[in-house]
């Protein structure tokens, strides 16, 4: 083989294996896409049956009438595995759902629960998923700020008078009811967890193909 023959076969091979990795990649991404509706599907999916849960199943698992709040689990979930202010997007999302079919004032759980997102996301950087007892931890200062806010939003609405006390008591059943749900599903919440959060890392995906 002369000389221009050898230059024309690195040249061919090249372009070939340039078009063969950019092949690779545009399969990598399309799948990745595919995963990624998928995913996003069954977490609003996972919402509408912790809206059903929680109108149906748990009006009469309660206590005294008080009941656990998974809205704010689901939306921390997120939070801390979804990144890039997707746990904020879908608590906004969420929030206004249930602030139109429940009649709330229109943006009072819409900007408690795009709170608890952002806040996920936050915790997300600064604090370790692997520990049950942090994560645990994590839901039960969630969901105190959600009440909290829900209450004084409401409050200052009605123009009520804030009792602290019997504040103090529905908080503090509904923490004892998703501090216990966490500790139960806390493996799945790890598990499930972590794949989400490597499905949206584009940076895991693409050094786990090259």
């Amino acid at each position: 083989m002369n000389f221009k023959g050898k230059v024309a076969y690195v040249v061919y091979v090249t372009a070939f294996e340039t078009i063969f990795d950019v092949a690779k990649i545009v399969i990598i991404f399309q799948r990745t896409t595919m995963k990624k509706t998928i995913t996003i599907l069954c977490l609003i999916l996972i919402f509408f049956l912790i809206y059903f849960l929680q109108a149906n199943f748990f009006t009469w698992f309660n206590i005294a009438g008080i009941m656990p709040n998974l809205y704010v689990i689901l939306v921390l979930f997120m939070g801390l595995f979804m990144k890039r202010k997707l746990g904020v997007v879908f608590g906004f999302a969420f929030g206004l759902y249930l602030d139109i079919i429940l009649g709330k004032t229109v943006g009072i759980s819409t900007v408690a629960l795009g709170a608890i997102g952002l806040i996920g996301e936050i915790l997300s950087k600064n604090f370790s998923k692997d520990s049950r007892f942090i994560v645990t931890l994590m839901v039960i200062i969630t969901t105190a700020i959600y009440e909290t806010v829900l209450y004084i939003f409401t409050m200052l609405r009605t123009e009520g008078t804030i009792e602290i006390l019997a504040f103090s008591k529905i908080l503090l059943v509904e923490l004892v009811f998703n501090t216990l749900i966490t500790i139960i599903i806390y493996p799945l919440i790890k598990k499930a967890g972590y794949y989400v959060e490597n499905l949206f890392d584009d940076k895991f995906i693409l050094t786990r193909y090259f």
